[in-house]
């Protein structure tokens, strides 16, 4: 756990020590507001409660474009800059460097969405809003990111460069995304099961209005999880091939 951490905090580090980091920061927080401002908040009029669906439902977006972005260096770019062979030969495992990773990116995505706090805020102007539907909404803006960040993980682990890991990572998001269109134009079984695999619709609804489901939180973790494991397994692969 101690070198797991260690690798977190270095690589959060480079987050805020390079410009790429702030960079990304402040796309995703320009893009938020400007969302914000023109689909939450309209000229029509809206009771609180669904301004601050619209906005999750904006922000989910940029919260997964975002964890593509943080993600897609995190090994693809020590393969460019040669450093790959430091991490190969340092007394580390694979799980670690994995996981020590994938905290510092998450990491950084959490301090995005504290950032954006203040959008949900302005809503108090003029409404009222429940503290429970915002942390629920915020939960499932975490666990969007850090889903995306562990299958462009994963991809980083395949690819070459960073475009490569950024474009695998989109590709399989994209592909998670879109399974609850399949799951419209199929029949059973399938239809449950691809319903069920889709990250954004059927898990990400009861979230957005406030609810918190406890299936949603398995489906996010477990395919954490999954992803985390799949690249852990792909750089004990690469790492054995030299």
């Amino acid at each position: 756990m101690v070198k797991t951490w260690q690798i977190a905090s270095r690589e959060l580090g480079a987050f805020f020590n390079t410009w790429m980091g702030y960079v990304i920061a402040a796309a995703v927080l320009i893009v938020d507001g400007l969302l914000f401002n023109s689909f939450a908040v309209s000229s029509e009029p809206k009771l609180s409660a669904e301004v601050l669906a619209d906005f999750f439902y904006f922000a989910s977006g940029m919260s997964m474009v975002a964890g593509i972005f943080l993600a897609m260096r995190l090994i693809a770019e020590e393969k460019q800059n040669g450093t790959i062979v430091l991490l190969y030969s340092s007394p580390v495992s694979e799980r670690q460097i994995i996981y020590g990773k994938f905290l510092s990116a998450f990491i950084f995505s959490l301090v995005l969405h504290g950032i954006s706090l203040y959008m949900p805020a302005l809503v108090m102007v003029h409404g009222k809003i429940s503290f429970g539907h915002v942390a629920a909404g915020y939960a499932c803006l975490a666990l969007l990111g850090a889903s995306t960040i562990a299958m462009t993980l994963f991809a980083s682990t395949l690819a070459p460069n960073q475009l490569v890991a950024a474009v695998g990572g989109a590709f399989l998001v994209v592909v998670f995304l879109t399974l609850w269109m399949l799951a419209k134009v199929v029949d059973q079984p399938f239809k449950d099961i691809f319903g069920w695999l889709a990250i954004h619709n059927d898990h990400f609804t009861p979230f957005s209005n406030g609810i918190v489901n406890l299936k949603d939180l398995v489906f996010y973790a477990g395919l954490i999880v999954f992803f985390l494991e799949c690249a852990t397994r792909s750089l004990v692969s690469r790492r054995c091939q030299g």
